[in-house]
């Protein structure tokens, strides 16, 4: 893929990628169980390219509005210390882990999908969304993945931040020799 001069720009100083999770870890479809119990499903190659981004050097952040068990447990499988859930301020969150990781929000990566993700994403040094995003949200990033949310989207996005930062190719020895 042939990314602008300007978005590798970008893409070369992110120390801090950012996301959301309905519509983008996940499907977005929330499924309840018959006595109220939430469960979601999560997709292994995001799991993956989560887990080698912050291999790459690149910290990872979670921040959701919404509260899960289920949220929580993959969180703790892929090593992401920095989760925030049930949050309604995304932006007050974002600034607050900025300023704990002694971060500048162009140092940050963002992949959200809808409305409430804006405040944080249009601060980001890079921001992408998923194409099911409403196209109010996609005016206001950078890139658009081509794959779904809960469908390859975090993989993508962790994908094309290795290549741009050239941290893929050491990546892949592990898996190539």
């Amino acid at each position: 893929m042939t990314l602008r001069v300007d978005l590798k720009e970008r893409i070369r100083h992110i120390k801090l990628a950012v996301f959301d999770v309905d519509g983008v870890l996940t499907d977005g479809r929330l499924h309840y169980g018959p006595n109220g119990e939430e469960s979601k499903v999560f997709n292994t190659l995001d799991g993956h390219g989560l887990k080698m981004l912050q291999q790459s050097g690149v910290a990872l952040a979670i921040i959701s509005g919404r509260a899960s068990k289920a949220l929580e447990c993959r969180a703790n499988d892929l090593g992401i210390a920095q989760l925030f859930m049930g949050v309604e301020n995304k932006l007050g969150v974002f600034e607050a882990l900025l300023k704990s990781l002694a971060l500048s929000p162009s140092q940050t990566a963002g992949l959200g999908d809808d409305v409430v993700d804006l405040p944080f994403l249009t601060r980001c040094g890079f921001a992408a969304c998923v194409p099911a995003a409403p196209a109010y949200v996609k005016q206001h990033v950078q890139y658009v993945t081509t794959r779904e949310g809960g469908y390859g989207a975090v993989r993508e996005f962790c994908d094309l931040i290795m290549q741009t930062q050239g941290t893929w190719d050491a990546a892949m020895k592990k898996y190539l020799g």
